[in-house]
């Protein structure tokens, strides 16, 4: 498929209800308004092309950027794209979802991370945490930094109710994250969890609910999931 033929796709898949949605949810145009179950449907096309899926990127297209996202090879990509990729990001979908799940399977994963989480810029910060918390969930504990971790969530538990929007609600899925997948951080990430107790985050005109940190844990520990890592971050 060319990258006229995607986006030809992607306009016909669209509908001005999805479009809305995003829009509430902090989407800007350009958007045609596809739903992700629709977009998954054309990773198995674009995923053959890395260069287009690197096109799609770049048209500027929010539908075309998650589809990107789903479509390319993390372990292809140079920490050059992956800093455009961020920079170009411009809602919270593509810093939080797309751009983290690749730069968290990306050979530069933490070296990205830790760079983004200090960025005085907030959609840049959210894409740190985010990157972070994602790598820990598909890698094994003894190839984790668990020192510096455990000074995350120190971090987390000072700081969190001062930071701003966005980055309070990627510090508080890093405690889930750190909670549910770090068998060794497990009851730190509960500790923190109950300092911080609820996190408040304007979530705008959207029914969205942030999450409990210690009760999403806990129904994590009574599935048995906890330390079960995740194949992919990429969804």
């Amino acid at each position: 498929m060319t990258l006229e033929e995607v986006m030809r796709r992607l306009e016909a898949l669209g509908s001005e209800q999805t479009k809305q949605t995003f829009i509430r949810h902090g989407a800007i145009e350009p958007l045609y308004g596809v739903k992700i179950g629709d977009l998954k449907k054309l990773v198995k096309d674009v995923k053959k092309d890395q260069n287009l899926a690197r096109a799609l990127y770049d048209t500027g297209n929010s539908d075309a950027m998650y589809l990107a996202g789903l479509s390319v090879n993390p372990r292809t990509m140079t920490k050059e794209t992956l800093q455009d990729w961020a920079n170009k990001a411009n809602w919270s979908m593509h810093t939080e979802t797309t751009v983290a799940g690749v730069a968290a399977e990306s050979p530069f994963a933490l070296e990205l991370a830790r760079e983004w989480m200090d960025s005085s810029d907030e959609l840049i910060a959210t894409c740190g945490w985010s990157t972070y918390g994602n790598y820990i969930s598909i890698t094994p504990d003894e190839q984790l930094d668990i020192d510096e971790i455990r000074r995350l969530l120190r971090q987390i538990e000072t700081t969190i109710h001062t930071e701003r929007n966005r980055v309070r609600y990627k510090m508080n899925a890093f405690v889930i994250a750190t909670g549910a997948y770090i068998r060794a951080l497990h009851d730190e990430a509960i500790r923190v969890a109950d300092a911080i107790g609820k996190v408040h985050v304007n979530v705008g005109p959207t029914a969205c609910k942030v999450p409990e940190a210690r009760a999403y844990i806990e129904k994590i520990d009574a599935r048995g999931k906890i330390g079960v890592k995740k194949k992919t971050c990429i969804c």
